[in-house]
């Protein structure tokens, strides 16, 4: 496909565009020999192929398209990859891969696929790390000035971090290390005024501040701790920018170069809907029908009208746990948005329990895991009745950076906390009424992908440590953790239908205890156990079953993920590496029996 020739209608602007300036972009010193109109033209391209790409395959809209003249300015000015350049998060960094020779990922229908959504180093040596997870950039940039000043080189260090990022802890952290720095070390702060939804935090009040001043307010948070600090009213002027930057290269101490800029800049609907823009799916997405979000926005909802003591607590990520506006507005000040502060939403969590109240922490797999000591320390050790809710969990086709199946053994191998993993819709609202109404201990659980209905289901004390059998049999039992009970009937038809054998079917719904009499017990009438689980095998469900039936006759196969990073690799793909399809588990089965 020839990249000049393609046309794409701009949003709902109804702009066509023609992508001859970008097609041309090779490289970042491409830039040097544009004029400012020509940068203009070539930011308006950009944005048309970033909607282009989101609108194809879904993505990050409103933050790339707010930093597309940061970009061009960064890259006009510096010297990538002789100069380090460091995103946050780096959900902003489409415009970087456009001028790094990687156009072709956003209007190349052909070629999209090609390259991730964050940086990747495997992609191009523009990039630096494989980031996804927020707060990072500034301690980065603090190691990557260290070597350069220990190995004798010269370069500037920039790291390009979001006004919602540094509501993370880390970032506070990389901040006054960085302060100390005697040395180049550029911070770029991206002051859009959001985070995902709204910036939550003291800090912001200062941002405000200083936007309202042009800079020059006395009360400046950065120069208190010691940096030097630079403004620039417009963030999408890249002729504003391009002198700032000009400015400080090559400086010899930390400064913050504070730049205040646009979400969603460009398109009209993205600037009106700042935080549904953030990320979208791809136009041609298939409805998502019912949803465990939903489900849990509606139960909260009566438990919170009946019982004051309930408090929903988000570390700013509502939109991928399903915390709505309308909700959040429903539930007024017991909804707590700390901000990107996994650590702190832990913890904060641990002393609402501990203070009388009742916690249930919203939060996706991929960014609980930035928050272990504290569920050891604060929840499991100190016993704090806290609920925490694990939404998209399991195997999935996300990049690397947000991939959600190492919880499972990180959470169920802490002692004191039970950790729990519905089958059915229903039996999920039962263990969240159990959790939030009766446990006095922490609990963990894993909120299944899609929703299956049950019947009426019932849980306590005594169902901790309890499965079930869902239908009895001989030869092979196959026990299934929570949503993969589904898998573990098609098996059985599969090994009904072609081998004649007849399996026990087990359902299991904790996965950090074990129902050791009903293990040993199939001891009788059983040669082969096997287990399914949606996450990886180190450390997993599992490995504790065979571990417990290894003093036994019974021979144990565990299937589930293997320990390893996976990059936008399709569940079909996955399920085929791990022999999680029904034809060849049952081939498995069989050729062992």
């Amino acid at each position: 496909m020839c990249h000049a020739s393609v046309w794409y209608v701009l949003g709902d602007t109804g702009v066509s565009m023609a992508y001859d300036m970008l097609a041309r972009i090779t490289g970042p010193r491409d830039l040097d020999a544009l004029s400012l109109s020509e940068l203009d033209q070539l930011a308006a391209e950009m944005r048309a192929a970033i909607v282009k790409r989101v609108d194809a395959l879904g993505g990050h809209l409103g933050s790339n398209l707010g930093v597309v003249e940061p970009t061009i300015a960064l890259h006009r000015v510096f010297d990538s990859p002789h100069d380090r350049i460091i995103f946050d998060t780096s959900h902003q960094c489409y415009a970087h891969k456009m001028l790094t020779g990687r156009a072709y990922g956003f209007f190349d229908e052909d070629r999209m696929d090609e390259i991730s959504g964050f940086t990747n180093p495997e992609e191009s040596e523009h990039d630096w790390f494989r980031c996804g997870h927020t707060s990072t950039s500034i301690s980065l940039a603090c190691g990557f000035a260290k070597a350069r000043d220990i190995l004798g080189q010269k370069h500037n260090v920039v790291a390009f971090i979001g006004d919602g990022c540094l509501s993370g802890g880390e970032a506070f952290e990389g901040l006054d290390n960085a302060a100390t720095f005697k040395t180049n070390l550029i911070i770029v702060l991206n002051d859009n005024e959001m985070s995902i939804a709204e910036d939550q935090g003291g800090i912001y009040r200062n941002f405000a501040e200083l936007r309202a001043s042009g800079g020059q307010a006395l009360g400046n948070f950065f120069s208190t701790f010691g940096f030097d600090y630079r403004y620039v009213e417009d963030g999408n002027s890249i002729s504003d920018l391009i002198e700032a930057f000009e400015q400080v290269k090559d400086i010899d101490h930390p400064i913050v170069v504070h730049i205040r800029t646009t979400k969603g800049k460009g398109v009209a609907w993205a600037e009106r809907n700042k935080e549904e823009a953030h990320s979208v799916k791809p136009r041609d997405a298939s409805p998502s029908g019912e949803t465990y979000t939903a489900i849990t926005r509606a139960r909260m909802l009566e438990k919170m009208a009946a019982d004051p003591a309930i408090v929903v607590i988000n570390a700013g990520t509502p939109g991928g746990v399903g915390i709505t506006a309308d909700f959040r507005a429903a539930i007024g000040d017991r909804y707590v948005d700390v901000g990107i502060c996994e650590q702190h939403a832990v913890t904060f969590s641990a002393g609402l329990a501990r203070g009388g109240a009742k916690p249930v922490y919203f939060v996706a797999s991929t960014f609980l895991q930035r928050a272990y000591d504290q569920i050891v320390q604060d929840l499991a050790l100190n016993q704090s009745p806290a609920t925490v809710l694990v939404f998209q969990a399991g195997f999935s086709s996300i990049d690397a950076t947000h991939l959600g199946v190492f919880d499972l053994a990180y959470t169920g191998n802490v002692p004191g906390l039970t950790c729990l993993a519905p089958t059915t819709a229903e039996q999920f609202l039962a263990m969240l009424d159990w959790a939030i109404d009766v446990s006095d201990k922490p609990v963990v659980i894993r909120v299944p992908d899609k929703v299956v209905h049950g019947g009426e289901a019932v849980f306590s004390d005594d169902a901790i440590a309890r499965f079930e059998v869902e239908r009895a049999g001989a030869d092979v039992a196959l026990v299934a953790l929570g949503p993969t009970l589904a898998l573990a009937g098609l098996v059985s038809d599969e090994l009904s239908a072609n081998y004649g054998i007849l399996p026990t079917i087990i359902s299991a719904t904790t996965y950090s205890a074990l129902d050791r009499q009903l293990l040993f017990s199939l001891e009788t009438g059983h040669r082969l156990v096997v287990t399914l689980e949606n996450g990886i095998l180190y450390g997993g469900f599992g490995e504790k079953i065979a571990r417990v039936l290894g003093r036994t006759s019974l021979r144990v196969l565990c299937y589930g993920g293997t320990k390893e990073f996976v990059d936008r690799v399709s569940i079909k793909e996955l399920n085929q590496r791990y022999h999680l399809e029904p034809q060849a588990l049952a081939a498995d089965i069989a050729a062992v029996l």
